[in-house]
Parts: C-alpha cells; structure tokens; sequence
C-alpha cells in the first residue's frame, strides 16, 4: 500500500480520545509522514476545544464534534473516525464548514461478522447455556431444548452492506437458507453473493435468526422494539454486532423472559459499559460480549493506521482512501 504523502507545510494532528493500549502505530504513521501527532483524553466538547486548538486534523474515538467544536477550530481539515459509525459527529456540520470527514468501513468486515456467526451458532446449539449447566453438574439437554439443524433454519441478515454480506456469505456457508433486507435494495433481488432480498417485515416474520447490521441514525434507532418482537417467529433468536440503540434493551429483556425470543447474542448496548443494573445480566438466555466484535490482533492494527493515514492524506491535499463527504475536497485534491 502506498505510503502518505508529507504535508508541504508543517502539521498538526490531535487525538481527541482513545482507551487502546498504545498509539504507536499512529505515532509511526505521523513520523513517517513528518506530522506532530498529541493524544488528549476528551470527553465534552470544551475538551475538544482546548485540546484540538491550532490542530489541522482530529482524530475520535468517542468524543462528541458538534458545530459548536468545529465553529471553534476553524483551521480544521479533516476528522478521522477510529471505526465505521459516526453518529457522535455531526457530518452535516463539518461538510457545510469544509471538514473532511473520514472513517474505516472495511477494517472489521471479517472479523464482526465472524463474530455474528459465532454468537448465532452458539445460540442455535444452546452452547452457553450447557457450559453454564455442565458447570454446575448438570447434564441436560432441557434448558435449550428445542434446538434444531442449522440447514433446515433460516438466517435473517438487516442491512447489506460490508458486513451484512459477509455475514450472510458465511451463514450459507453452514448450511442456513439466508434471506436479507436493506432499504437500497427491492425485494426479489438477489446479491451477488446469493442472498435474497426480502421486505423488513417479511425477514422479522420467517427468519430463525436475525442478524442486524445497520448504523444508528434516526430511522433506524430502536428498529427493534417490542411492536416489532411481537412479529418475530416463534423460537427466533437475535444477534447484534452494530449498534446498541438499535434494539430496545427493555423490549428484548421482555421478550426474552416471556418466550418471543428464543434467545439473543449481544455485543453491543444502549449504554456501555453495560450496567450492573440491566436485566439482560439475569437471563440465562442472553449471551453477552463486551463490544468485541471488531476485534482481532489484525483488524487493531488495521484501524490504527489507516485512521491516521486518511487524516495525513486529507493534510497534504490528496483524496484519502476513505472520505464520507467528497465534496469537500473537489476542486482542491491532486491527482
């Protein structure tokens, strides 16, 4: 892959907060590309502020960029997004202002649908639940009972993208009869990897396992929520590795506890990290993972360089590999 181009005139990029271990990656990045690169730990917007002032480029875990923070760093090129989603920063704002914005959607294709993969079959076999049994000494089927062959189920994929398709692509690999929605496709499609495109309601109504891989914006916050669970198919379990305001917490406890749902694999929540309070903690039916699912040692190191690398690229006036608003740049990047 080729290198970054060194910015002509000196820069400056801020890390506005990060919870990994070690930025020496992106340090390398910056070195390489001769940019002075500072971690700050924010939290609110004042925090970016203060510690973004006079940076040419962010880049954010977490931290919230308003209109408000880009009104106050009005040298601002670029925003890198350490991952896929960016509902913490306001796109619109930055696109209006002039602000690259750039994110890494293909960092974590195999891994995140590896990881849906496994939370489903897992959930199919009940494998959670005899561990925790065999455990305690029992040796039982009836606490997962009724579990039935993966050829003959069908796997329901909600969005289509990156990792929707590879998730799909893997599940037929098993043996699942996969069906998927998205609301850039028309029913009675079929992808190029062979899936058939249904309505959102006919999927919630005839899949076995729904797998959801959409992003969090305001058509898509709480898409599955009690109206929604009361349509599932019975025996139904959910699995979700994308975003935690997706799903009504409360209404899939609720579901699970009284049987509309089989059983459920989350990786994600509302609110993370997942409070000791939350229902979820008591059902034996619920398998639990700590927002995991983009994790490998291989997609880490992946994330950490080219979040850096598309900020560097924006600086030294060149299209980065991944922009989410292009017109930003046009009339302004070299060939």
């Amino acid at each position: 892959m080729p290198q970054p181009t060194t910015p002509t005139h000196p820069t400056k990029i801020v890390i506005t907060d990060c919870d990994h271990d070690s930025i020496d990656i992106e340090r390398a990045v910056a070195r390489a590309a001769g940019v002075e690169l500072v971690l700050a730990q924010c939290r609110t917007e004042d925090e970016v502020i203060h510690a973004a002032a006079g940076a040419d480029a962010i880049v954010v875990q977490y931290a919230p960029i308003t209109a408000k923070v880009l009104d106050a760093l009005p040298g601002l090129k670029a925003i890198g997004r350490y991952g896929v989603g960016v509902d913490t920063l306001d796109v619109a704002a930055a696109t209006a202002r002039g602000v690259a914005v750039c994110n890494v959607p293909d960092y974590g294709t195999e891994d995140v649908s590896d990881h849906a993969i496994a939370l489903a079959v897992s959930l199919a076999r009940g494998i959670t639940q005899l561990d925790r049994g065999v455990r305690r000494g029992e040796y039982s089927l009836g606490p997962v009972q009724p579990l039935h062959r993966i050829s003959e189920r069908v796997f329901g994929v909600v969005g289509l993208g990156l990792i929707g398709a590879a998730t799909g692509r893997k599940a037929k690999g098993l043996g699942y009869q996969v069906i998927g929605s998205d609301p850039l496709l028309a029913p009675g499609d079929v992808t190029e990897d062979g899936i058939t495109v249904v309505s959102f309601e006919e999927l919630i109504a005839g899949a076995d396992v729904i797998s959801l891989h959409v992003p969090l914006n305001q058509h898509t916050h709480h898409l599955i929520n009690g109206d929604v669970l009361d349509r599932v198919k019975p025996g139904a379990v959910l699995v979700n590795t994308c975003r935690g305001g997706v799903v009504d917490t409360e209404a899939v406890a609720a579901a699970l506890t009284d049987g509309r749902l089989h059983a459920a694999g989350l990786d994600v929540f509302e609110v993370e990290p997942l409070p000791r309070t939350s229902p979820l903690l008591e059902l034996d039916n619920a398998v639990l993972t700590p927002h995991a699912a983009w994790y490998s040692e291989e997609s880490y190191a992946e994330l950490k360089r080219r979040t850096v690398e598309n900020v560097v690229e924006v600086c030294a006036g060149r299209t980065p590999r991944n922009i989410l608003n292009i017109e930003v740049l046009m009339g302004s990047v070299s060939a």
